[in-house]
């Protein structure tokens, strides 16, 4: 199939192209990843007008710190070993 030139351009041009990448918001993430939330952000994280879910993968543990305005968007992210951690939940 041959796109026409101003076809494809108008294409281009169009406004949810031209917005760039989405931020990763809550409602989102809540719905597509199995997590737990956390009563605290790690240190790592932002504080303050923030909340943290945490997921386990690979042998690790995935923290996600979401803003508590707006839409809610992914402010933060920090991977931890999951080793050392597993000693502190038995």
């Amino acid at each position: 199939m041959f796109v026409k030139p101003v076809v494809l351009l108008a294409l281009l041009a169009s406004p949810a192209l031209a917005q760039g990448p989405l931020p990763l918001t809550y409602d989102v993430f809540e719905t597509a990843v199995p997590h737990v939330d956390l009563d605290q952000c790690p240190k790592e994280l932002p504080q303050g007008q923030s909340f943290c879910r945490a997921t386990l993968n690979h042998d690790e543990i995935h923290v996600f710190a979401f803003d508590q305005e707006g839409e809610n968007p992914m402010i933060g992210f920090a991977t931890y070993p999951f080793g050392p951690l597993a000693t502190q939940l038995r």
